[in-house]
């Protein structure tokens, strides 16, 4: 399978260009293009969180821990004193990063339900969620937000598919099938209690119309046909044309 600099490579390349497209034909801001950069290449080492010894894992886990922390403490500042707040401090962070983190790699297992694509569109739509309903985001925005984060992780199962394939003899390694998978027989209670989420989430998503009708207009795209290209390289294909 693919390592970890290839997937945070690939996932910021797709999503890059992609941005910058729709940055482009003016359907996002610039704080818009940032972020949806930034969740397609954060969506691109997700499926890796079920791996004990991914450097995805780790680092999320720092972060996660730090956030808590910090969240405990902003939370009951005003009740504690200092001294309780810093023992509060490291006990959140001590919890999240070695009991929870713990838990968490006895009860996953690499390339299980977590990499999957349905898995992987659930986090899609709680982001969505949380965007429209948390931080009160327009719809469509909010939209592009969760669709960057799935998009990335679905160059990350890609790419998983891409290296299973052993390109000397074209033959297909053990890995193969593994990674853009939507059910594991195995596991199928696991996926039964996924797909139920996806649905309900589905449901609860904000209204899909409006992000459709933004994209499927056509005004936007045709801005895209000004200035793709260099003016040097336009004036050149120009008076080609008139030649």
């Amino acid at each position: 399978m693919a390592n970890f600099n290839t997937h945070l490579t690939g996932a910021f390349a797709v999503s890059a260009v992609l941005s910058l497209t729709v940055y482009k034909a003016g359907l996002v801001n610039d704080s818009g293009f940032l972020i949806c950069t930034a969740l397609g290449t954060v969506g691109g080492l997700l499926p890796d969180l079920d791996s004990d010894h991914s450097t995805p894992v780790k680092f999320g886990f720092n972060i996660a821990s730090l956030i808590v922390a910090f969240a405990l403490v902003m939370h009951w500042r005003s009740q504690l004193s200092l001294v309780s707040l810093i023992v509060l401090w490291f006990i959140g962070y001590g919890v999240m990063r070695y009991l929870v983190l713990k838990w968490f790699k006895k009860v996953t297992v690499h390339r299980g339900v977590i990499h999957s694509v349905p898995y992987m569109a659930i986090l899609g739509l709680l982001l969505t969620c949380l965007s429209y309903y948390g931080f009160k985001n327009d719809v469509v925005i909010s939209w592009f937000y969760g669709l960057f984060l799935f998009l990335g992780a679905l160059v990350h199962l890609t790419l998983d598919e891409m290296y299973s394939v052993n390109l000397s003899g074209m033959t297909l390694k053990r890995s193969a099938g593994t990674a853009m998978k939507f059910y594991q027989h195995k596991d199928n209670w696991r996926y039964g209690i996924i797909y139920a989420l996806l649905i309900l989430l589905l449901f609860a998503a904000p209204p899909f119309a409006p992000f459709w009708q933004t994209v499927a207009n056509p005004k936007p795209w045709s801005q895209l046909k000004v200035g793709v290209l260099p003016d040097i390289i336009e004036d050149f294909l120009q008076g080609s044309e008139v030649i």
